[in-house]
């Protein structure tokens, strides 16, 4: 076991005994993360830090569930788009918020040399593109090709069959590709 691992190991301890050192050593390492998550999704910034501050809240709350089955940061990454999606549905349904882009550019490139301004503008433009899909295909492909869920995460998350999920992501592809051969 790494030494970073024994380390968040002992800091959730911590954190369940209600230290709050602790709990600010934890968001610490992973607020930027899954405020970058959070952002994805529901595309505004306040509602990202609302989303993310909820999910930290949960994630403290409900410590005691974390089984360690998985990484730390897996387990909160998943109680965020969990969160945001759950957020993001209650917009819609309020029709409070378009989500009419779920990808942007979130970071700039801090200071990373020209020679990648090239690769960069060809990802950026994949992700403007897929601002103009259905917002399924949009969160199905955020899931898939930013974030690296497999197909029965995105299920879960998503609340759809297995074989829809691969069949949304199919078509979302398909759709990404005609609309970049179109632009």
């Amino acid at each position: 076991m790494s030494l970073k691992r024994v380390h968040i190991d002992a800091l959730l301890q911590d954190c369940m005994r209600g230290k709050q050192g602790a709990q600010l050593e934890v968001y610490n390492r992973y607020y930027k993360a899954m405020y970058n998550t959070a952002l994805r999704i529901v595309k505004d910034t306040a509602e990202a830090e609302d989303v993310m501050q909820d999910s930290f809240l949960n994630a403290f709350t409900k410590l005691e569930s974390f089984k360690g089955e998985v990484t730390f940061g897996a387990w909160l990454k998943r109680i965020v788009i969990n969160n945001s999606i759950h957020h993001y549905r209650t917009q819609k349904k309020r029709n409070e918020v378009a989500l009419e882009d779920i990808l942007y550019k979130v970071e700039d490139n801090d200071g990373v040399d020209t020679d990648y301004g090239i690769t960069e503008r060809k990802a950026q433009k994949v992700l403007d593109t897929m601002r103009h899909l259905k917002d399924n295909y949009r969160i199905s492909l955020t899931l898939h090709l930013v974030e690296g869920y497999d197909y029965e995460e995105i299920s879960q998350i998503m609340d759809i069959s297995y074989a829809n999920c691969r069949t949304t992501i199919s078509r979302a592809k398909e759709s990404l590709r005609k609309r970049m051969i179109n632009a």
